[in-house]
């Protein structure tokens, strides 16, 4: 079993909002691991559109995604991008 952990920021003028967290939880339910996001000490499920909103993850703010399991490096990746290509918006 592997372990990934990265730490990203967020570049979305609205931050780890609700449409943003949906994309990422999208994203992450795909992923065949077990995926915790990462804020100031506060740590959210990375299938959970609502605990990834309790971040309050805004613009200029970095979160830590980190995967266990059999694909964590692609999975942690593929969340990484997704984050950093701002959630596909603007």
């Amino acid at each position: 079993m592997s372990r990934a952990i990265r730490t990203v920021m967020i570049e979305n003028r609205r931050g780890l909002h609700a449409r943003a967290s949906m994309a990422f939880v999208t994203l992450a339910t795909g992923q065949p691991v077990e995926l915790i996001v990462e804020k100031d000490g506060a740590s959210a499920s990375g299938t959970s559109i609502l605990d990834l909103m309790m971040l309050g993850a805004a613009k200029g703010d970095s979160i830590t995604i980190s995967a266990e399991g059999d694909g964590a490096h692609e999975a942690v990746q593929a969340l990484a991008e997704l984050v950093e290509a701002r959630f596909g918006e603007e």
